[in-house]
């Protein structure tokens, strides 16, 4: 992408208070879908109860939308540039919307799940936009206190929404069972939709890259080819075809390399920068976040299992067990950003994943001792600690993965950061099946559901523990003293692709 300098005169007015109902419905938008990650794992057992979902199935509910969300991701942010981002974001938050609805009122679990592929691909068409459109709308001296407020939506999100999804489901509203926490997201969406019309003014890039449908493809395609005899290996008794599959998907993502260098060769715009691959900084870094979604997707999906199932926790008490971990994430990531990184760099990081590391570990020995009889208040040391690594993480991981990638090719590289993190993810909740539902039998009788479950949980935060010393490792391929890009400064740093866009209409 292109960028166009900055200046006050492409901006709205400052007295203007358009632009801050603008930031209201987009940050409503981005709230949307934060919670709407989080409030769905909280609701898992409850779907597959009343469903009567397989367990391939309740895993695809949540891959799926990690899934669409990553294969989309760019291409999202790329039709915001040619088409408009306003527009973008509306289609986004109205088919977002729409999906919403199939999903809270799906008649089985294969239309959910379709459903949730919906609603990823719309979230990917809508939350790029997102970041554009503050650039567009705001100076640059106010963006410092708007990424303020957009930080404490994102943990805000982060608390709410399993105490929300837990609360919808355990009040079981007008007897809809798990289908309120879908259904939450319509008043909401049709507001932020009739408002964001009214309120958001539009912009695009003057030059901005072309589309790569075929390298979309050959991503979902690769994925797809790996993913689906991961969740449905187990229950098929792992068939030769599985294996083939697996393969092929390496074959798949062998085309996909070197159709991209073709891509970059003919125009200069394909949906992977392999350049970028050549800077060690940020292939350690992607590296990295691929990685840390695999943990994050196996952990938050056998957590839900394991308190709900095993223990045989309501959907609330599930819910506010991981209140301190949620807390322990937003302290812990503020301090990371703006006391410790500064200071000690690189470290910070490290230390993050030995002390999440650390979280599991205590996890695995608490579950061990306490058994069937485990407390919320006794899980609270361990949740604490993982939170407190995790936030020590996520908040200045993508500055370091940054740091030494040459600006002109920071736009892409921040987008390619994204969707690697989701595609972990997916792969993450993929993999449940193998480290989690692969040590469970078949045909369990209800007294051998907790200790199977519970055994399974144990396993399961031994593979989390070894990936984050796999992570603790890579990190060491990141730069010492990570540049932080603060927002608002005269010379921010933005990815290109966040740089203020030309205004139209």
């Amino acid at each position: 992408m292109t960028s166009t300098e900055p200046t006050l005169s492409t901006q709205q007015a400052p007295g203007d208070r358009r632009r801050w109902f603008a930031l209201a419905i987009i940050m409503a938008a981005a709230f949307m879908d934060l919670v709407d990650v989080t409030i769905v794992n909280i609701a898992i057992p409850s779907i597959q109860r009343d469903a009567d979902a397989s367990l391939s199935q309740i895993q695809w509910i949540t891959a799926g939308y990690a899934l669409a969300f990553a294969a989309g991701l760019i291409t999202g942010g790329r039709l915001g540039d040619i088409h408009g981002r306003r527009r973008l974001f509306l289609v986004g938050i109205g088919g977002f919307t729409l999906a919403s609805a199939l999903c809270g009122f799906a008649a089985n679990p294969e239309m959910l799940v379709a459903s949730r592929l919906l609603q990823g691909g719309m979230a990917a068409m809508m939350v790029p936009q997102v970041l554009s459109i503050v650039h567009a709308t705001f100076p640059a001296h106010e963006r410092g206190k708007v990424f303020g407020l957009f930080g404490a939506i994102v943990g805000l999100g982060a608390v709410s929404g399993p105490l929300l999804g837990a609360l919808l489901t355990e009040w079981n509203l007008f007897g809809l069972e798990w289908r309120p926490i879908f259904l939450i997201n319509l008043p909401v969406g049709v507001v932020a939709f009739l408002l964001g019309r009214r309120y958001i003014t539009e912009s695009r890039a003057p030059r901005a890259l072309k589309l790569d449908l075929v390298g979309v493809a050959l991503v979902t395609l690769g994925l797809l080819m790996l993913l689906y005899p991961l969740t449905r290996g187990r229950e098929l008794g792992w068939p030769l075809w599985g294996h083939l599959c697996m393969a092929g998907a390496l074959v798949v993502f062998a085309v996909l390399v070197a159709y991209e260098r073709r891509k970059a060769a003919r125009d200069g715009s394909p949906l992977i920068e392999l350049s970028l691959f050549k800077v060690k900084s940020f292939a350690a870094g992607v590296a990295v976040q691929t990685v840390f979604g695999v943990a994050l997707g196996i952990f938050f999906l056998i957590w839900t299992l394991y308190m709900q199932i095993g223990l045989g926790w309501s959907p609330l008490r599930a819910g506010l067990t991981g209140v301190p971990f949620s807390l322990a994430v937003s302290t812990a990531a503020g301090m990371s950003v703006q006391k410790l990184v500064p200071r000690f760099g690189r470290k910070v990081l490290q230390a993050g994943a030995l002390v999440m590391a650390v979280g599991v570990l205590l996890y695995i020995w608490e579950s061990h001792r306490y058994g069937l009889a485990i407390a919320s208040w006794q899980m609270a040391l361990p949740l604490v600690v993982m939170g407190a690594g995790m936030g020590l993480i996520v908040a200045p991981l993508t500055d370091a993965v940054l740091s030494e990638v040459p600006r002109e090719h920071a736009g892409s590289a921040s987008g390619l950061i994204n969707t690697v993190q989701q595609m972990g993810n997916a792969l993450g909740l993929g993999l449940v099946s193998v480290v989690f539902f692969g040590v469970i039998g078949d045909r369990l009788t209800r007294a051998q559901v907790g200790p199977a479950f519970a055994h399974a949980f144990q396993h399961a935060l031994w593979w989390v523990a070894g990936i984050m010393g796999v992570i603790f490792l890579l990190m060491s391929a990141l730069p010492k003293r990570p540049a932080q890009h603060v927002e608002g400064a005269p010379d921010d740093g933005l990815p290109a692709t966040e740089r203020e866009p030309e205004l139209v209409g």
